[in-house]
């Protein structure tokens, strides 16, 4: 007796596992002729009760209770053969779902039937544990991208404001991109007013390099190049006063209004209303003059703004890039083409890069036209006929961005690496195509440069260079002109109504959209500050007793050429 609970004697089955065969007189109370479910260690185990299922077949046995039924499993083959009259080939689940239909027909069926049977529990589960990964997959896509307009748009950190909007400033108008894509407006062919500046022939021999024969990227330190805005362009100025037009800006401005629906990045163009003129510009050191790089990729790029694929640090890279690339291919031995006037920017004997500037004239009204500086970088002759190129470069900084290596894809798949840029560089090549057909220029070539190495932003090689038409390839990308210039003629009509004064054209860092500000009239004409020079460079002042004359006479002429070159 143990607290009055009588425990019995327990019989000892020396021949196997389980009670004896005479196990009867043992326990008088076990029932007779009960049978027992064999037990092996390979046989599946089964359940003791399932909560879940409904007794729904009563013809089986009347007079059982239904509540009794989450105990019956009869039809289980794991309580052995034979018991259960209709048995199942494989394990019953608790769900009791059906199994999934076919998906892809008789072909789907015959791999079915090849695979390993599986157990339907461990399939639901693997399926549980998919769905868990496309859900997590799609939460982090939602954090990283979100929609707008008709393409997914990224947001993150690196999105903020090209220029600090001022608690003073006042917004007068906020357009949705949405309303610029129904825009169309046809202008007449532009006149040319002026030609500047020199250009040298085209180097036919990059056509041919392929990257088996890549050339290594060289650098134009002496070379100047001019990222002039339009009010302290001196032709335009000059133009101004002729009255030779009533709205005045450079082709890059213009390029990336007529593209503003494709950007991502927040930009902002100054615009000055003097008299009856509008003047568009662009701020010192603007992100119009740097390069976008994967602006509309889906792929988010660092945000530390020291990282060498940081969109800042990539949009300075690919800016060298473009320039040194503008003048490697051409053929320096002096030979230039020359027009009316010299480069408007340049002093006398300073070497300058390879650019002519077109000043045309369209007209958007009965008493409105609009001039514009346009750049080309190159000439090329034939059959006797001159024609104008435009260069530029897209730039490769590592694979596994952009998924596509152009080593390898360049000569077999070119197709392919330029619908991957069309893709991650959507506003940038619709730019550049913008200035093509600006300038009307002939031919625009597009070159493919990629790093020696993916952690080298320093030096690079040339892999290809492709040319295009730049209508048909507008046409390419799908590009519209008319759409461009309804942009533009849309926001020259609403800027015409506002009060003389300085306003500012921003880009929301955040969505599809621009605002207009007032601003004051000194907004952003103190930008530039001088950093003050390290001790070890600053020009020490001379000893009184010996050379003061001299030094101080050669720190002047030292002052006064510094004056002079800023002018």
């Amino acid at each position: 007796m143990v607290g009055g609970f009588e425990v019995g004697a327990v019989p000892f089955n020396p021949d196997g596992w389980g009670p004896p065969e005479s196990a009867s007189p043992h326990l008088p109370n076990h029932p007779i002729n009960v049978p027992f479910a064999p037990f092996s260690r390979s046989d599946k185990l089964g359940r003791i009760a399932d909560w879940t299922r409904t007794y729904n077949n009563p013809s089986r046995n009347p007079l059982r209770n239904p509540s009794d039924s989450v105990f019956d499993f009869t039809g289980d083959d794991s309580f052995g053969a034979g018991i259960a009259a209709d048995e199942d080939s494989s394990f019953r689940l608790v769900d009791g779902k059906p199994p999934p239909r076919p998906k892809f027909g008789p072909k789907w069926r015959f791999q079915q039937q090849r695979q390993l049977p599986q157990r339907r529990d461990e399939e639901v589960e693997a399926r549980k544990r998919e769905a868990e990964k496309e859900r997590a997959r799609r939460d982090r896509l939602y954090n990283l991208n979100r929609s707008g307009g008709n393409n997914q748009r990224r947001e993150a950190a690196v999105f903020k404001s090209s220029v600090d909007i001022q608690p003073e400033w006042n917004m007068l108008d906020q357009i949705p991109f949405s309303t610029f894509s129904k825009l169309s407006f046809s202008v007449p062919e532009p006149e040319d007013l002026l030609l500047c500046g020199g250009l040298e022939f085209y180097d036919r021999s990059y056509d041919r390099v392929t990257p088996k024969n890549e050339r290594r990227l060289e650098r134009f330190k002496n070379r100047n190049f001019f990222k002039v805005t339009t009010t302290d362009d001196p032709v335009i100025r000059r133009l101004a006063n002729e009255d030779k037009a009533t709205v005045f800006a450079t082709d890059s401005i213009l390029s990336t209004l007529m593209c503003a629906p494709r950007s991502v990045y927040s930009w902002d163009i100054v615009i000055q209303r003097v008299g009856n003129k509008l003047f568009f510009d662009k701020r010192d050191g603007s992100q119009l003059d740097l390069l976008s790089v994967h602006e509309t990729s889906q792929e988010p790029l660092p945000e530390a703004k020291e990282d060498i694929n940081s969109a800042y640090s990539l949009s300075v890279e690919a800016a060298y890039i473009n320039q040194n690339f503008s003048q490697q291919v051409l053929i320096r031995d002096g030979n230039k083409v020359t027009f009316e006037e010299p480069n408007p920017f340049a002093n006398v004997g300073e070497e300058v890069a390879s650019v002519a500037y077109r000043y045309r004239r369209w007209k958007l009204d009965d008493d409105m036209y609009l001039v514009a500086r346009c750049e080309v970088q190159s000439v090329v002759e034939v059959n006797k006929q001159r024609s104008f190129l435009t260069l530029n470069a897209l730039n490769e900084f590592d694979p596994k961005y952009s998924g596509v290596d152009w080593r390898q894809k360049l000569e077999t798949q070119r197709g392919a690496v330029l619908a991957t840029e069309l893709k991650n560089n959507a506003n940038k090549l619709a730019k550049w195509t913008a200035q093509a057909l600006l300038a009307s220029a002939d031919l625009m070539k597009l070159g493919y440069v990629s790093r020696v190495h993916p952690r080298d932003h320093f030096n690079h090689v040339i892999l290809a260079v492709v040319g295009y038409k730049p209508r048909e390839f507008a046409a390419q990308i799908n590009l519209n002109t008319t759409n461009m210039w309804g942009i533009i003629k849309s926001i020259v009509d609403l800027c015409m109504k506002l009060n003389e004064g300085k306003y500012v054209l921003v880009k929301d860092p955040s969505k599809p959209q621009v605002r207009i500000y007032e601003v004051p009239a000194d907004a952003f004409e103190n930008d530039y500050v001088e950093e003050p020079l390290p001790e070890d460079e600053q020009v020490q002042p001379p000893a009184e007793e010996a050379n003061g004359g001299e030094a101080n006479t050669a720190i002047t002429d030292v002052e006064e050429k510094e004056v002079t070159a800023e002018a």
